[in-house]
């Protein structure tokens, strides 16, 4: 039955890391277009990681830890990257930053940019921003996620969609190219794909340990957003994947 051959299939690619088709046809002796077929819908359910001769292991997105404990984790890749999207605001420009602690680490180096209007439902970012006299600080509520400290939820995504923005930031706990944007709290998830939708350029801000990763609860689809700052100790072959995605791809 092909649920079996599913849970077999599956078994076997988390114990050995890979396997072809070819051994997967001697190992369960259907044909190699069964193999196939098999792959391709374990694929969209993002139980494996497609690849030309066969299939690979989809590392999963681990619980995200408290923010606190996020910034002293990759903080010189976070650093880097916070810096790099800071050059893409240019004066007098209304931007999104979300939630999390790459993000956060940007929002230092907007302090010397003229008539900005920066959109937020992150605290650490409000904390930074709050009494600088070029930036106009608009909060976004709703129900606060301690562990991020976060506004999130219902109320959050009702009033983000009345915003319209030049640029949204974003974190993201998962990423890969296969499988997009996944998340592991529902409410975030909503959030984040309602800042997705008000801006015309969305840049996702994320470190290397971030990629190549599924987590429980399906975000939006890569093609989602249009620019990805990393580091770059990126694998090359992702960073691949992602340019053959269309994604302009900046490596810091």
């Amino acid at each position: 039955m092909k649920s079996v051959r599913h849970t077999q299939i599956r078994d076997i690619v988390n114990r050995n890391g890979q396997i072809s088709v070819t051994e997967l046809n001697n190992l369960l002796n259907v044909s190699e277009a069964t193999i196939r077929r098999d792959l391709e819908e374990m694929s969209q359910l993002g139980w494996i990681r497609r690849t030309h001769g066969g299939a690979v292991r989809v590392g999963r997105a681990e619980k995200e830890p408290p923010i606190l404990q996020r910034q002293i984790e990759q903080a010189d890749e976070k650093q880097r990257i916070g810096q790099m999207a800071a050059t893409l605001v240019s004066p007098r420009q209304t931007i999104f930053l979300g939630s999390g602690s790459t993000v956060a680490a940007m929002a230092p180096h907007l302090w010397e940019i003229a008539d900005l209007t920066v959109i937020t439902n992150s605290i650490p970012v409000i904390n930074q921003l709050a009494g600088q006299d070029n930036i106009e600080l608009i909060v976004v509520g709703g129900m606060l996620r301690q562990s991020e400290m976060s506004m999130v939820g219902h109320i959050a995504e009702m009033a983000i969609r009345e915003f319209r923005a030049d640029i949204a930031f974003m974190g993201m706990r998962a990423i890969d190219a296969e499988h997009g944007f996944t998340s592991d709290y529902m409410p975030e998830a909503m959030t984040d794909r309602a800042i997705l939708q008000i801006a015309p350029r969305c840049v996702i801000m994320a470190d290397h340990t971030k990629f190549e990763r599924v987590s429980t609860v399906f975000l939006a689809p890569i093609t989602a957003a249009h620019t990805i700052i990393s580091d770059t100790q990126l694998q090359p072959d992702t960073a691949v994947e992602l340019r053959d995605k269309g994604l302009e791809l900046i490596l810091t």
